[in-house]
């Protein structure tokens, strides 16, 4: 059961992101102007965030639970997790409230991003936060293509150690 929930969590939270990047915010910004479709999906990017994490969390706490009970499958699925929990965090948590201020100051300044002095400084970290998201992604990719199948079948006794387990899997 643990299984499916975490092959259903970890499908739901890449097919979010991959929709969310390469679909909807492309259609924001071809159907809306600029200011619009950035309000937008900026939304949808925190709703994403908050996905992102909650999901993580759930598979880091099921993925170490498998892994303490000797199913060596899931070692490297959560090293996965993990780094895909981190993009979040950088690419969101860090990131995005300097570029917020950064629309703020526009905002304040009576002009809009765009035309404003602090465009460049925008842009970079738009660029970084979007290099970001795409290693997120790849990391997603990884993360279904790597998912065990539903019944595990490598199973160490809790005596023994993961080396051991990885002996028996290549024999």
């Amino acid at each position: 059961m643990e299984h499916r929930l975490f092959r259903t969590i970890s499908m739901v939270w890449v097919g979010s992101l991959l929709t969310l990047g390469f679909v909807a915010a492309p259609v924001l910004f071809s159907m809306l102007d600029r200011t619009s479709a950035g309000s937008v999906a900026a939304q949808l990017f925190r709703i994403e965030a908050i996905i992102g994490v909650v999901s993580a969390l759930v598979l880091i706490l099921i993925g170490n639970r498998f892994v303490k009970s000797g199913i060596v499958d899931y070692k490297r699925v959560r090293w996965i997790v993990a780094v895909m929990l981190l993009c979040v965090l950088v690419g969101y948590f860090a990131l995005q409230p300097f570029m917020n201020s950064l629309r703020m100051a526009a905002q304040e300044a009576g002009t809009d991003l765009a035309s404003s002095p602090y465009a460049k400084e925008f842009g970079i970290l738009h660029g970084i936060s979007s290099a970001i998201y795409v290693i997120e992604c790849l990391f997603g990719i990884a993360l279904v293509w790597r998912l065990p199948d539903a019944a595990p079948a490598k199973i160490v006794p809790k005596k023994n150690s993961a080396k051991v387990a990885a002996k028996r899997a290549r024999s």
